[in-house]
């Protein structure tokens, strides 16, 4: 994208009350049937809209199509069986439980390429779409027939990137692949992790990006994120192979965090998503504040590379907030645009 500080979301954003239970996350659909997808299709123009009156660049479909941002994609997967359930500890964090690998994993069909046509058809602004990565869906599974990790993440990177493949046919311009996984499993994202990753965005031509972040503001992940310390350094521990792979955009989590800012020089010379949004909080910033998180990110990022965005997704959050912080992120990336400019 040609402009300076394009501006974006990283995940989620809330449904309307009446497609699904507001402020919930992976909240069940209120529709069935013809009225469930009509509705999903008004869920989009509505959440466009939000984006668009909000002056975000960069637009997504904001997961309204989707319950999970992991296991709506599985779903249409064979070789997955949702009524044979384990429970298992996801991501060394909590336990749920979760669908079982029983046989060969495949998509039959495409999951998500109809929802991004018609996204497509309602704007004419760059669209990013994210699916689940290899690794963290692995970590959300049972696994009773690969019995291997790594086997499991190569089969499902070649789905992903049939997939990939359809949606940028479809006239997506940024494919996203959420991996919050790498801040947990550092050996294997380096063994073989990036490596899938890779392998999902073969022969691809829109720009590729990762996610990476620490988490909804849920009580597990907010546990969790008391164990850390006053520095979470958890990207140092992957960034270094990130850099040298082919993935175009890296998304982290930066404002209200304790992640080091300077742990961006470790991705020298990638974009770099900037989350300057807190979506663990239903304070809204100011523009001031997320212009102060970009300033500090600019020490580590060219401004040619630097992309504004959220933490991570909002769909816990109440739309009002939601709507309120959209507008913080592009009103403060307008002040810094402006600095840079002048």
């Amino acid at each position: 994208m040609n402009k300076l500080l394009p501006t974006s979301t990283a995940g989620s954003l809330p449904k309307p009350s009446w497609l699904a239970q507001p402020e919930k996350l992976w909240s069940p659909w209120k529709l069935e049937g013809d009225e469930l997808i009509e509705g999903k299709h008004d869920a989009l123009r509505v959440i466009l809209a939000d984006q668009l009156q909000a002056g975000i660049d960069i637009v997504s479909d904001g997961e309204q199509t989707r319950q999970h941002f992991v296991t709506t994609f599985i779903e249409h997967l064979e070789g997955v069986d949702f009524e044979k359930r384990e429970t298992v500890r996801i991501r060394d964090r909590y336990d749920a439980s979760v669908p079982t690998v029983v046989g060969a994993v495949s998509r039959p069909r495409s999951v998500f390429v109809e929802d991004a046509k018609f996204l497509r058809l309602q704007t004419s602004q760059p669209i990013k779409w994210a699916l689940p990565g290899p690794m963290t869906m692995i970590d959300t599974l049972y696994d009773a027939h690969y019995k291997s990790r790594e086997k499991l993440a190569w089969e499902f990177a070649k789905i992903l990137n049939e997939e990939a493949r359809e949606l940028e046919a479809a006239g997506v311009d940024i494919i996203q692949f959420d991996e919050p996984a790498f801040n947990v499993f550092f050996d294997e994202v380096n063994d073989w992790g990036v490596a899938t990753l890779e392998k999902a965005i073969e022969g691809l031509k829109c720009e590729t990006a990762v996610h990476i972040c620490y988490g909804y503001g849920i009580k597990a992940n907010t546990d969790w994120k008391a164990t850390l310390g006053g520095e979470w350094r958890q990207y140092e521990r992957t960034f270094p192979k990130l850099q040298k792979s082919n993935i175009d955009l890296i998304s982290l989590e930066c404002h209200n965090s304790h992640v080091p800012m300077d742990l961006i020089e470790l991705i020298r010379g990638k974009k770099v998503m900037v989350g300057a949004i807190d979506v663990a909080s239903n304070t809204i910033e100011t523009a001031d504040e997320v212009a102060d998180t970009l300033r500090k990110a600019l020490k580590f990022v060219d401004a040619d590379k630097l992309y504004p965005s959220t933490n991570c997704g909002m769909a816990p959050l109440a739309r009002s907030v939601a709507t309120g912080k959209l507008h913080a992120l592009s009103a403060g990336a307008a002040i810094v645009r402006q600095e840079l400019s002048a």
